[in-house]
């Protein structure tokens, strides 16, 4: 079984990319993030001519998430329950005996910032919601865009970014608040190559440079650790013409 994740910074744009990865890696799901579409925009007929199933919360513009299968998901849930929000950051649903949460976590724009404020709100709730999803479901995983470089090893350089959006202190403690919960970061399971990166700004040839952070996520629930064959960055679509700033996080799992 196989798991992935891709902030593709507007599925308009990225369609026939990500299409033509789907084909190349025929993952059992695939969570999206920054879709950037209303509900009545989302390609369903693109996806479902390639064989895939779709679920989908949007909204103009900004955010909007997917969830991308070969067979249908069910007990489909959109955002946080009990968490009133207007912005569309995640998409659930169990695929395989499998419960897959994608989210599109807050950037918080600032330490100082409201936009901090209601992230650090944001992943309160998140952690409170994960909580009884890992009561009723064994067997998670929980991937997205985090916008969090967990520790130093996650940003090429960490001097520089101390204290910056995506690396605050409080920023990695709730990450750490969610490993507590009894998630594992599958991309740590393993010996990994140093300067491993899922984001690269577009600005000053940073993806040439390979200046860059680790903020897209895979996390799996403790009764999945044992599954985990490996997990990996692909940094293929990185070299699109036109791509995201965002590449995939791919997990795969024994069955």
């Amino acid at each position: 079984m196989k798991f992935a994740t891709w902030n593709v910074n507007s599925l308009s744009i990225r369609l026939p990319q990500v299409l033509e990865w789907l084909a190349a890696n025929p993952v059992d799901a695939l969570v999206l993030q920054e879709t950037k579409l209303t509900d009545d925009k989302f390609p369903t007929a693109d996806f479902g001519a390639a064989g895939w199933q779709s679920q989908w919360f949007g909204q103009k513009t900004y955010n909007g998430v997917a969830l991308i299968t070969r067979e249908p998901a069910s007990a489909v849930v959109k955002n946080i329950p009990g968490f009133a929000d207007e912005q569309a950051r995640v998409i659930a649903g169990t695929v395989a005996g499998v419960r897959v949460i994608g989210g599109y976590f807050p950037n918080g724009q600032a330490p100082d910032s409201d936009k901090f404020v209601y992230k650090m709100a944001w992943l309160d709730a998140l952690r409170a919601w994960l909580a009884t999803e890992l009561a009723q479901h064994e067997r998670l995983v929980l991937m997205g865009d985090f916008n969090i470089a967990p520790e130093d090893r996650d940003v090429y350089d960490p001097v520089a970014w101390a204290g910056q959006i995506h690396c605050t202190p409080e920023e990695r403690a709730q990450f750490q608040q969610l490993l507590q919960l009894g998630l594992v970061d599958a991309f740590r399971l393993f010996e990994q190559a140093p300067k491993s990166w899922s984001w690269w700004d577009y600005r000053n040839l940073a993806f040439r440079k390979n200046q860059g952070l680790r903020i897209d996520h895979i996390l799996v629930s403790e009764a999945l650790r044992g599954r985990v064959q490996a997990c990996t960055i692909d940094k293929q679509p990185r070299r699109n013409e036109r791509p995201s700033d965002h590449t995939p996080v791919v997990v795969e799992l024994a069955d």
